[in-house]
């Protein structure tokens, strides 16, 4: 009988679909590492969050099928070894894109309107609604997405609704698409820098990714750039970071991703007024939420069917290799 294990609890709407299969065992971890790791060896299914996922992880889970990820960054799994061994690895494309892009407006939003500023101001008694913290505008400033997957391209749609110029990078989509969008296809991404009053990151985080945002991009960007990152935290170097914020050159960030999650007491960023942090909480909306447990419960009982959609597997190719 297959036997599923979780790393912690799923939102009640995918866990009532596997709780409805019959012929499988559910089983939950408690949430922590080591407990889910102990439990894996006996699982023909496991769903991550966030757990490292490596040929020493696979070597102890002889009877693995699938792996299932909560979300669809992939970056904690050792795909070539997952191909290798012929085990799809299985994400819930289309299910946070909205939740995501939507947290990074906010981010967005808060920075320009200062609202983190302004809710302790009035709470601490001031009321000064025009010589408080200096606020500004979202319309005629110009945005660079870089990325743009499902998150990114909705998020470039957002920002052109509220009248930004939008500037867009990501070497997976052909110039003409981008331009077909409304957008400014911008395949040189750090001649773009200069132009943009914002960046905002949705690529997922890879060997070329990693440190995107190091300091010689920071340094080609405008004095006073804001810098929104829902993606991942080491898609930007978090001590150049940290420099561009002291020196004035990064005018504001807001981060729903670091580099250490969770993060130690003394980091630095703590102590910027002008950084705003989520604690990578950009698809934790109930919305979304029951939207990934459903598909991936879905892609769970799909991939010990044998009938899973290759749309939601970021190794496609191991259906071939299995058939």
């Amino acid at each position: 009988m297959p036997h599923v294990l979780l790393e912690r609890p799923l939102h009640p709407a995918g866990r009532a679909i596997l709780d409805a299969r019959p012929g499988i065992t559910v089983e939950t971890a408690t949430g922590d590492v080591a407990d889910f790791i102990a439990r894996a060896p006996k699982a023909d299914a496991i769903l991550l969050w966030l757990t490292t996922v490596d040929a020493a992880f696979l070597d102890r889970c002889p009877n693995l099928k699938v792996v299932a990820r909560y979300g669809v960054g992939f970056d904690t799994i050792d795909i070539p070894e997952c191909t290798r061994r012929g085990l799809p690895v299985a994400v819930v494309n289309g299910a946070n894109d909205l939740g995501v892009a939507e947290h990074a407006m906010a981010l967005l939003l808060s920075i320009a309107r200062r609202i983190p500023a302004y809710d302790r101001m009035v709470k601490g008694g001031e009321w000064r609604s025009v010589d408080g913290p200096p606020i500004g505008e979202l319309a005629g400033r110009t945005v660079l997405v870089i990325g743009y997957g499902r998150i990114g391209t909705r998020v470039a749609r957002l920002c052109a609704a509220f009248g930004m110029r939008v500037m867009v990078h990501d070497p997976a989509f052909p110039t003409p698409r981008i331009a077909a969008d409304g957008h400014i296809p911008a395949p040189d991404w750090r001649a773009a820098l200069a132009e943009a009053d914002v960046v905002t990151l949705h690529c997922p985080l890879h060997a070329g990714t990693r440190h995107l945002i190091d300091a010689d991009a920071l340094a080609r960007m405008k004095t006073g750039v804001w810098i929104v990152n829902t993606a991942r935290g080491p898609v930007i170097d978090e001590a150049a970071l940290v420099a561009a914020l002291r020196t004035g050159k990064v005018g504001a960030a807001g981060l729903d991703v670091l580099t250490v999650e969770p993060p130690a007491k003394d980091n630095p960023l703590f102590g910027f007024d002008n950084v705003i942090l989520t604690p990578h909480s950009a698809a934790a909306a109930q919305e979304t939420l029951a939207k990934m447990a459903v598909r991936a419960a879905h892609n769970i009982l799909d991939a010990l069917d044998g009938t899973i959609d290759p749309g939601f597997l970021v190794n496609p190719e191991v259906l071939r290799k299995n058939a």
